[in-house]
């Protein structure tokens, strides 16, 4: 299944997290948060202003950001799981 976000909504797959701290302790299933960080899949062509023009996405496909712990709409496609939010619940665009 293809999705294509409409407006300044921007699909996301979350990254995996480290299982090991610094420290050398792994960390169970459990007691793991569910990660911040992920990477862009698909992006909207952009918001509308007041005027009707089309204001450009930050955010592009390939992009790894940082978001809002509850941030989004979680959804699967395709057993995947995968976050649909706006643009503005992402925080940073990782370099």
């Amino acid at each position: 299944m293809k999705l294509k976000p409409l407006n300044d909504r921007v699909l996301v797959k979350r990254l995996e997290v480290e299982e090991k701290t610094a420290g050398g302790i792994y960390i169970p299933d459990s007691a793991k948060e569910k990660p911040m960080k992920g990477e862009v899949v698909a992006a909207g062509p952009g918001k509308l202003d007041e005027d009707g023009k089309r204001v450009k996405m930050t955010v592009k496909k390939g992009d790894t950001v940082l978001f809002a712990k509850y941030a989004g709409t979680e959804i699967s496609v395709d057993g995947d799981e995968h976050l649909v939010m706006r643009e503005d619940d992402i925080l940073a665009i990782v370099e």
